[in-house]
C-alpha cells in the first residue's frame, strides 16, 4: 500500500478551434540589446505528438497519467465556422483525452450543438453544475441522460463525477463551470447552472464519505474564480482550470507572463495552460493517501517552428537610428540559441496522423478565404483584454473594430452618437502584413453577430460602463472574465477603480465637431453595438434599459469591419485617439 501516489497530467484549454499553429512573439536580451523573435507555436498535431510522449514516459516510470481539456474547444477560427464543431471533435478524438469540462463558447449557440458534439465524442464532458432536471420532456435533442455528458444530480445536489482506478484506490474529476452561464452564453431556458461553490462543496463532501480522497477539479471558471473555489472548500487536490486564457509560468525573460506555475491557494494547486493551443501544461504531482498535493512539479510549454525571424526590439533599443537594421548573423544564432534552449520551449515535432488530418479533410475549405486579401496593415495592434503598464489605454485593435461598427451603422445615414463592444468579442491581436477575409472570420472576429442600434440615456451609459469594467476585473462583484471590458468609438470615458461603486466612472464625454464634451445625464444617446452585448450579457445589462433597440440585419460585426478595412485601410496608419481612461483598483 503506497504512501504517496504519482500523477503525470497534460491539460490544455480555451484552445477555440485553433488546430493549426498560432504566431507567437518573445522579446529577450542577449549581451544588453533587446530582440523580438517571432515564430509559430502549437496547434493539435505538435500537441498530439507532446501528450503522447508524456503518456508514454509516464507508462516506462508506471505513473498514472491524465490529459484533461478545461473548456472552450469551440469558437475563434474559420476550423468552427465552416465545420461547427464537427472537426473539434474528431482531432479531440485523436489527442484521447480522459475528460474535458463544459466551456461556454460550447453553449453560445444553445444546446443543439452540445448534443451534436456529445454524440461525436469518445470521452465524457464533463458539466457537474449544469442542471438539466426541467428540462423538457418532449425535447428534441434532449441533453439529459446522454451517456457522454457529467450533469448536475438535483436529487443529492451534487455533481456527477468521472471516477477512475488509482493505484490502490481511485481518483475522482469533478466538472464545473460558470455559474453566470446565462450571463456570458445562450443555453435553452429550460437549462440552468448551479452555485459553483456550494456544487464543489457538496460534491468533494459524498466523495470523502465513499473514501474517495484524490478529487481533481476540472473548471472553467477562470482564475479569480478557482481561487475564490480553492480558499472556500477544502479537500480538493488539484484545481485544472480555463476560461481566463492565463499563461502560468515565469516568461518575464521571453517578454510574457510572469504567474507561477500551479499556485497554492488553501494548499491547493491551480494549474492554467494559456490559450488557444499555444502551450502544452505538464505537471508531475505527488499525492499523499489523504490526497493532498504534495508537491507539484511543472510548467506550460511552447511547441515553435524550426524557422525562427529575429528583429531588434525599437521600444527597448531607443539608441537604434535605423530601425530598418537587421541583426548580423552571429547576433541572431545567439538569440536563437537563447530561445531553444530555454526550459519552457520545445520543437516543432508534430504527430504525422494529426497533421494529413487537418491538412487533408479540413485544410482546404479554409485556402479560398485565405487568398482574399482585404488591405495591408502596417504595424501590429495588439489586442489584450484589459489596459496594462505597457498598454495603458487597453487593446489596439478593439477601438478600430468599434469604429468599423460605428461606420457601418452610420452608412444608414440615420444619427449615431457611439459605438460600444466588448474585449472578448475580439479574439485576437491584428498583425503587420496583408489581411484576409480568413484572418477576419476566422481568427479576429470570429462570431457571426448581428449589429443592433438603440437609443439610451445618458445615465445609463454611466451605468454601464462601470458595471461592465466591474465585472472584467472583479471589482466588488463576481464577473464572468475580462471579456466584458468596454471599448468604445464616439465616446471616451474615465474610469477609476479605487473610488466607491457607482462612482467609479468620472466622466464620459461625446465627440462632436471636432471637440469632446460631457455626457448629459438625462440626455438620449443613440449607440450601436453587438447583438450579444445589447442583450445585456457580462455586465451589460443596463443597456436593456434603452428606450429602444433596432436590429441592424443588414449587417453582421465581422461583415463592418471587412467593409471598413476593405474601403478605410489607409486609415489604419493614423492612431485613434484614446478612448479609455483607466485607473485600476489593485
Amino acid at each position: 500500500m503506497p504512501n504517496n501516489y504519482r500523477l503525470s497530467l497534460a491539460h490544455i484549454n480555451d484552445t477555440h478551434s485553433n488546430f493549426e499553429p498560432s504566431s507567437v512573439q518573445f522579446s529577450l536580451s542577449v549581451e544588453q540589446q533587446h530582440y523580438h523573435v517571432n515564430t509559430k507555436t502549437g496547434g493539435y498535431a505538435r500537441l498530439g505528438h507532446q501528450i503522447e510522449s508524456a503518456r508514454q514516459q509516464a507508462a516506462q516510470h508506471n505513473h498514472e497519467f491524465l490529459f484533461l481539456h478545461g473548456g472552450d474547444s469551440f469558437q475563434g477560427t474559420l476550423y468552427f465556422r465552416e465545420f461547427q464543431g464537427a472537426a473539434n471533435a474528431h482531432l479531440l478524438n485523436m489527442l484521447k483525452p480522459d475528460a474535458m469540462v463544459l466551456g461556454n463558447h460550447e453553449i453560445d449557440a444553445g444546446n443543439s450543438p452540445v448534443l451534436a458534439f456529445l454524440n461525436r465524442i469518445e470521452f465524457p464532458v464533463l458539466a457537474g453544475n449544469m442542471d438539466l432536471s426541467q428540462e423538457l420532456t418532449d425535447k428534441e435533442g434532449r441533453l439529459s441522460g446522454h451517456p457522454m455528458l457529467y450533469d448536475y444530480d438535483n436529487q443529492t445536489q451534487c455533481a456527477k463525477v468521472l471516477i477512475k482506478p488509482f493505484y490502490d484506490t481511485h481518483i475522482a474529476i469533478v466538472g464545473i463551470t460558470l455559474d453566470q452561464m446565462p450571463l456570458i452564453a445562450r443555453p435553452d431556458p429550460d437549462t440552468h447552472f448551479i452555485n459553483a461553490i456550494e456544487t464543489t462543496a457538496n460534491t468533494i463532501a459524498s466523495l470523502q464519505q465513499q473514501g474517495i480522497q484524490h478529487i481533481i477539479v476540472l473548471s472553467h471558471l477562470g482564475l479569480d474564480q478557482d481561487r475564490e473555489l480553492a480558499e472556500k472548500v477544502s479537500g480538493i487536490s488539484v484545481i485544472v482550470g480555463g476560461h481566463s486564457h492565463t499563461l502560468q509560468g515565469l516568461f518575464d525573460d521571453l517578454g510574457l507572463s510572469h504567474t507561477p506555475y500551479a499556485e497554492r491557494v488553501n494548499n491547493t494547486p491551480i494549474i492554467h495552460a494559456s490559450k488557444y493551443a499555444e502551450v502544452l501544461g505538464l505537471a508531475d504531482i505527488t499525492f499523499d493517501r489523504s490526497g493532498a498535493c504534495i508537491a507539484i512539479n511543472g510548467n506550460n510549454y511552447f511547441m515553435i517552428d524550426d524557422e525562427l525571424e529575429v528583429l531588434f526590439n525599437p521600444k527597448q533599443d531607443n539608441q537604434l537610428t535605423n530601425l530598418n537594421t537587421l541583426p548580423t548573423e552571429q547576433q541572431i544564432n545567439s538569440v536563437k540559441t537563447k530561445l531553444i534552449n530555454h526550459p519552457a520551449i520545445r520543437g516543432a515535432q508534430a504527430s504525422e496522423t494529426i497533421h494529413n488530418t487537418i491538412m487533408e479533410q479540413y485544410r482546404p475549405a479554409l485556402n479560398a478565404l485565405e487568398e482574399q486579401v482585404l488591405a495591408y496593415i502596417p504595424h501590429d495592434f495588439i489586442h489584450t483584454r484589459l489596459p496594462s503598464k505597457h498598454f495603458p489605454h487597453g487593446s489596439e485593435i478593439a477601438p478600430w473594430v468599434c469604429r468599423s461598427m460605428f461606420k457601418a451603422t452610420k452608412h444608414s445615414g440615420e444619427k449615431l452618437d457611439f459605438a460600444l463592444h466588448n474585449a472578448g468579442g475580439v479574439r485576437q491581436s491584428l498583425n503587420k502584413g496583408n489581411l484576409s477575409m480568413a484572418d477576419v472570420l476566422g481568427r479576429i472576429l470570429p462570431f457571426e453577430l448581428p449589429l443592433v442600434k438603440y437609443q439610451i440615456q445618458g445615465k445609463y451609459l454611466y451605468e454601464v460602463l462601470e458595471s461592465a469594467i466591474n465585472a472584467a476585473t472583479n471589482n466588488g462583484v463576481t464577473g464572468t472574465g475580462a471579456g466584458s471590458f468596454p471599448y468604445t468609438y464616439g465616446i471616451r470615458y474615465f474610469y477609476d477603480g479605487t473610488l466607491a461603486m457607482h462612482q467609479r466612472i468620472t466622466s464620459v464625454e461625446l465627440y462632436q465637431d471636432g471637440l469632446w464634451s460631457a455626457i448629459d445625464p438625462e440626455k438620449l444617446y443613440i449607440g450601436v453595438s453587438s447583438a450579444y452585448t445589447a442583450l445585456g450579457k457580462e455586465g451589460y445589462d443596463a443597456l436593456l434599459k434603452a428606450h429602444w433597440q433596432q436590429d441592424l440585419d443588414t449587417m453582421t460585426l465581422p461583415e463592418a469591419f471587412v467593409d471598413f478595412v476593405t474601403q478605410h485601410g489607409n486609415l489604419i496608419e493614423n492612431p485613434l485617439q484614446p478612448n479609455v481612461y483607466y485607473i485600476s483598483h489593485r
